[in-house]
């Protein structure tokens, strides 16, 4: 066995370790968001994984950008780790990896890349090599009469790199997206794109097309085959040599939902793919096992060690390191969505620690004791501090995502002070909401020119009149605090609206309880 293959082998023996003792929801549990999350592809060596994320604000076209490919690492906690965007791989279009070579050293990619900020020329299928831990500019792959008349593109390359499976809008489609297939010749081109034929494709779309690797097992997702929600995923069987005469395609019911199923790709003894149902209205990254999580062992390597472990901690007195936790993000203007160089401190737990955002790349990383409770602060030059609570419980996730997002210090900016608390129906601020205050005291010494207006906000539960005269007291109450602490009283006007100004709605116990604050709004800088 080659070393590339005893990598390979080591990583899926970690990989599906990670689903003993472990539902499967864990093992993305750093990976699935609040953005959509499609098209997983595994590496071969089984340590990392790509996919797309779309809308997320970090992409390279932002909030608007359909798809970036991301990545996440196989950590030591046998899960995905927090993901990374694959800058070098992506534009402001759509963004997917079609699949590697045997060996990793190539990925292959959707859509064309000029030599010029790698801008999309035309749609179709580019390669990028493997330069270092990185990899090297996307460069066209030439195929004859490639077109796709659709926004949605999908597929899968097959491991010897000689069949690529497509799913396209083109020549001799018979409805929507078509499955087609494109074969290399024994000169390393690829010839033109060949429709699959009826048995496959519908007057619906077919499409994310998966390829076994001994070309006899087709997986795809189809809303043309009948089903049980918008549109399920399918396997059919290859008949003979040719390639447009295929069993009937049969649904995977034991993935299949009500939900959106499709990208099902398989590896040994377990599957991936992506799925609308239980998520947030986007797609999710799913994983399936036709193996009880509990009966998949490891190789017999990682037993003996184990079991050496297991031992020496029975026989000894073992002191455990402690967990590690890493928070990481960026820091956005709020106005413009542009990164900005801030200071983020983090204490609590008997941990105190400062880092700026990095300047390559706008990010932050800070390592800290896993369990505990922590105060954030975030600081930049020309913008309000934001300060927030942040408690890690004992078993959480290992690495944490926060971005934050700072207002500019400009005439008219609105700040909800939402850690600035109450005793319920008095004007008597609670201790806990002290820091947050002191960070309108720190802004207003750092800016002796400026003024603001506090503005004191009630539900709309309980008798108006008395809403209304409990919002002023909360507001000249906030105001007295400042002034204690060295403001001058002529710098801050105040005001009380009840339950006038909800910004939530107050029918809902969940939602009401956002309109009960106390807001400042700058009227002079």
């Amino acid at each position: 066995m080659t070393k590339k293959s005893i990598i390979g082998v080591l990583g899926l023996v970690l990989f599906v370790t990670s689903l003993r003792a472990q539902n499967t929801e864990y093992v993305f549990q750093n990976v699935n968001s609040i953005y959509d999350e499609q098209n997983p592809v595994v590496s071969p060596d089984g340590k990392t994984l790509y996919f797309t994320r779309s809308h997320h604000p970090e992409n390279i076209g932002g909030v608007a950008d359909k798809g970036d490919i991301w990545y996440s690492t196989l950590t030591a906690e046998r899960q995905w780790s927090a993901p990374k965007n694959a800058t070098r791989l992506n534009n402001k279009n759509w963004n997917g990896v079609i699949g590697f070579s045997a060996d990793g050293s190539t990925i292959f990619l959707y859509n064309h890349y000029t030599e010029s900020a790698g801008v999309v020329k035309s749609q179709g299928i580019a390669k990028a090599n493997k330069q270092g831990n990185s990899w090297a500019k996307p460069v066209d792959v030439n195929i004859p009469y490639f077109k796709n008349l659709s926004d949605n593109i999908g597929g899968s390359i097959t491991t010897d790199g000689k069949v690529l499976v497509m799913s396209l809008e083109s020549f001799g489609t018979k409805g929507g997206e078509d499955i087609y297939v494109i074969l290399k010749d024994d000169k390393g081109k690829w010839g033109e794109p060949k429709n699959l034929g009826s048995t496959i494709n519908t007057r619906y779309q077919e499409f994310s097309p998966c390829l076994s690797a001994d070309y006899n097992t087709l997986y795809f997702s189809s809303n043309g085959h009948g089903g049980r929600g918008s549109s399920d995923v399918f396997e059919a069987k290859r008949q003979g040599e040719g390639w447009t005469n295929w069993s009937r395609p049969k649904a995977l019911d034991h993935i299949n939902t009500k939900g959106r199923e499709k990208d099902y790709r398989t590896y040994d003894k377990y599957a991936i793919y992506s799925s609308t149902i239980n998520s947030d209205g986007y797609s999710d990254l799913k994983i399936h096992t036709e193996n009880p999580t509990d009966s998949i062992s490891p190789n017999e390597d990682v037993i003996a060690v184990q079991d050496s472990i297991a031992k020496d901690s029975t026989d000894q007195n073992v002191t455990v390191a402690p967990v590690v936790s890493q928070l990481y993000g960026k820091v956005f203007d709020s106005s413009t969505k542009e990164l900005i160089e801030a200071i983020i401190t983090i204490e609590g737990n008997g941990f105190n620690k400062e880092t700026p955002t990095a300047e390559e790349d706008g990010g932050y990383a800070v390592s800290m004791p896993a369990a505990g409770a922590y105060q954030v602060r975030v600081d930049a030059v020309g913008y309000i501090s934001k300060r927030e609570n942040l408690k890690i419980e004992e078993g959480q996730t290992a690495s944490l995502q926060i971005n934050y997002i700072l207002q500019p210090i400009t005439v008219g900016t609105t700040v909800n002070l939402e850690n600035v608390l109450f005793q319920q129906s008095t004007p008597n601020i609670l201790e806990s909401s002290y820091p947050e205050l002191d960070l309108v005291v720190d802004l207003m010494k750092q800016n002796p020119s400026m003024k603001i207006r506090l503005e004191g906000h009630t539900d709309n539960k309980g008798v108006p009149k008395h809403n209304l005269v409990l919002s002023r007291k909360r507001a000249e109450a906030v105001q007295l605090y400042l002034v204690k602490r060295g403001i001058s009283a002529k710098r801050i006007s105040w005001k009380g609206y009840g339950g006038t100004k909800p910004i939530a709605d107050n029918d809902d116990p969940k939602l009401r309880m956002l309109n009960r604050r106390v807001e400042f709004t700058i009227v002079k800088e």
